[in-house]
């Protein structure tokens, strides 16, 4: 019994490392650290008084921000089924485009110097979000490929 309890920790261990050793999983981490840790860095704006206005400030900025770090988190540990791996990548361009999309709207509404003084750099964390999940998905795409063309071979 104790044998069979090995194997099978063995075998989750070798998947682990198949799953480390992706460049996919790593995009995806560098995209769920953008997303969940870099928002507490960098503002979005600041306001005319000089106070920096963050991501968590605004409880549907910092929802989107955290839905699209954990998105990402779970779409690393989908790396047995490519297919949905990659639709989990486009849902998540797709929440990042909505946030920059409230970002833009943001700072083209507010004229000037009414609430918003200066953008912050928070404000591009969604391209750069975007950029990564744009690498993972080409990557598992490449993946599926690559295990598309072994399988005609067979």
């Amino acid at each position: 019994m104790t044998y069979v309890f090995l194997k099978e920790t063995t075998i989750f261990v070798a998947d682990f490392n198949d799953m480390i050793q992706r460049i996919q999983t790593v995009y995806l981490l560098l995209a769920a650290a953008v997303s969940g840790g870099l928002i507490f860095v960098f503002n979005l704006w600041t306001t005319v008084e000089e106070v920096k206005f963050f991501a968590i400030d605004n409880n549907i900025y910092f929802g989107m921000f955290i839905g699209s770090a954990v998105l990402s988190f779970i779409t690393i540990f989908m790396y047995s089924n490519r297919k949905s791996q990659f639709v989990m990548g486009r849902l998540n361009i797709l929440l990042n485009l909505i946030l920059l999309g409230f970002f833009v709207y943001q700072s083209l509404n507010l004229s000037g110097e009414a609430l918003v003084s200066e953008k912050g750099i928070g404000m591009l964390l969604p391209i750069l979000s975007i950029v990564l999940l744009v690498l993972a998905n080409k990557a598992i795409k490449k993946d599926e490929d690559l295990v598309k063309s072994v399988d005609r071979l067979r």
